[in-house]
């Protein structure tokens, strides 16, 4: 994915439609995401004295059942978008990039984690975080270049 991401977005979209699939990997993506909290959420505890079990809960609530559904909004709101500008994309293909795009990019939101948690807020965490985002970005603008021919049955 890091070096060719529109071949894997084709090789994905070749599979066929599952939404078992695509909610795999929403799921898989917002667990990765959850995880690379937790030492930034430690080190908020120790340093304000704060419950760690109460951030973790918040942290379980926004990213495993808020984030998914807010990421299929997203998604629609992606392909009502193309619609709008004359791409033929399904939502299904719309709804793939994004997903995949951010488990792709989310070993990059571990690293993110590990620097905010260890390092704290600074450059560091700043260089971390946009680094993340670019990559992230250019995954997903890369797969949703892949979907113009993936219609509605």
């Amino acid at each position: 994915m890091y070096r060719q991401p529109r071949r894997v977005m084709r090789r994905l979209l070749s599979m066929g439609k599952r939404e078992d699939r695509a909610l795999a990997f929403v799921m898989a993506g917002c667990t990765v995401v959850f995880m690379s909290q937790w030492p930034v959420l430690a080190r908020q505890a120790h340093l304000e004295k704060q419950d760690l079990n109460m951030l973790l809960g918040a942290a379980l609530l926004a990213w495993i059942i808020l984030a998914p559904l807010l990421l299929y909004c997203l998604s629609g709101l992606t392909h009502i978008g193309g619609l709008l500008l004359g791409r033929k994309g399904s939502a299904f293909a719309a709804r793939l990039a994004l997903f995949w795009s951010l488990l792709a990019s989310s070993p990059l939101m571990l690293l993110n984690g590990l620097v905010g948690g260890f390092i704290g807020k600074g450059p560091a965490l700043q260089m971390v975080g946009l680094i993340w985002l670019g990559v992230f970005m250019w995954f997903w603008l890369s797969c949703l270049s892949c979907t113009e021919g993936e219609q509605e049955p």
